[in-house]
């Protein structure tokens, strides 16, 4: 074993191999301490990283913004007031007898087949949806251009409407009368 003196000598003759030793110790110990959380801390940079790449993102499309907003305001100010109600069926009815009149044909049958509780049922198995149909069932007898006509004020009119199922059948059995067309519509509406 050395002494205290021997060993005060070996360290000043040798100091820079006693340093590096001691640095090479030292580096050792602080590797094995710190590497444990190696793990965690490289899981902690990936989720930073997908933070800040996400935040990146945000911030480049954040730029057109301002601009979005102002189409889809404009949009929906647009099309608010071609929605219709499920409570407001006497409207609703109006519609198709202001479409009668325009066109000369007849509505034989005329029933809104939504009521609010179909629209709630509707409404909660789709609950992101800012919009429902509201369905009509009805029967209009005319001559063959007067149903056409009829169509196309339908499809280009105020609300905006679907046809869910058509037929068109003759009433005189000699094909000469006038022709009935049985629909299904939905319009697009509001709950």
């Amino acid at each position: 074993m050395m002494s205290n003196e021997e060993l005060f000598a070996f360290v000043k003759k040798n100091r820079l191999a006693v340093a590096c030793g001691v640095l090479s110790v030292g580096l050792a110990l602080a590797a094995y301490y710190r590497g444990d959380g190696l793990a965690e801390n490289q899981a902690v940079l990936d989720q930073k990283a997908v933070e800040g790449r996400r935040l990146a993102l945000n911030l480049k499309n954040a730029a057109q913004l301002d601009e979005q907003l102002a189409a889809v305001s404009a949009a929906a100010a647009e099309i608010k007031p071609r929605l219709v109600r499920v409570d407001e069926l006497a409207n609703n009815l109006q519609y198709f007898y202001k479409l009668e009149a325009e066109t000369g044909t007849r509505l034989s049958q005329l029933q809104q087949t939504a009521n609010a509780a179909s629209v709630a049922r509707w409404t909660k198995t789709n609950p992101k949806a800012a919009f429902v149909p509201i369905g009509f069932s009805l029967s209009v007898e005319g001559e063959y251009p007067a149903l056409l006509d009829f169509l196309r004020r339908l499809e280009n009119g105020t609300h905006y409407a679907r046809a869910v199922a058509a037929s068109v059948n003759i009433l005189k059995p000699d094909r000469s009368g006038p022709y009935v067309l049985q629909l299904n519509v939905e319009l697009l509406g509001t709950p």
